[in-house]
């Protein structure tokens, strides 16, 4: 919690609740990054759900996650400001997004500031423009990396 409380404002932040369910109910698609004494310095979470988009009530309620296909959103990422500068966040990403292609997910979606818009496309995300998310009553883009299937 130090660490939502931390990265995001008091608006956007997750609840202590809302956290606590995430990690009970959709614990394979909360991945956590520690340091040396185990300590968690970042996570990366988030639900899988059939729709393509970020949708408010992911912020606040989880259902378990199907084993396989639909988009995998994420809710949060978020590193320590001790730790960050030094590939944390890069991290969690590229297992995040392995993981979902291994379950079949037909891509990854996620909400972000404007500021944020050209990190995520380092990463082979698509800006589709303003969301409809009004979470912590801010402006966010869609974004989304979806995945080709082979044939």
């Amino acid at each position: 919690m130090h660490i939502e409380t931390t990265d995001f404002s008091p608006n956007e932040a997750s609840s202590r609740e809302s956290m606590l369910e995430q990690i009970e109910r959709i614990s394979d698609s909360f991945l956590v990054a520690h340091n040396e004494r185990g300590t968690v310095v970042g996570y990366v979470a988030g639900p899988v759900t059939a729709g393509r988009f970020v949708e408010d009530i992911m912020f606040e309620h989880s259902e378990r996650n199907p084993n396989f296909y639909g988009y995998q959103k994420i809710t949060s990422l978020a590193v320590h400001p001790d730790y960050q500068g030094q590939g944390i966040a890069k991290e969690l990403m590229s297992r995040f997004i392995k993981q979902a292609r291994l379950k079949n997910r037909r891509g990854v979606s996620l909400t972000c500031h404007d500021y944020l818009v050209g990190y995520y496309e380092r990463y082979g995300f698509v800006n589709k423009g303003i969301s409809e998310s009004q979470w912590g009553g801010e402006i966010w883009y869609d974004m989304t990396l979806e995945f080709r299937k082979s044939r």
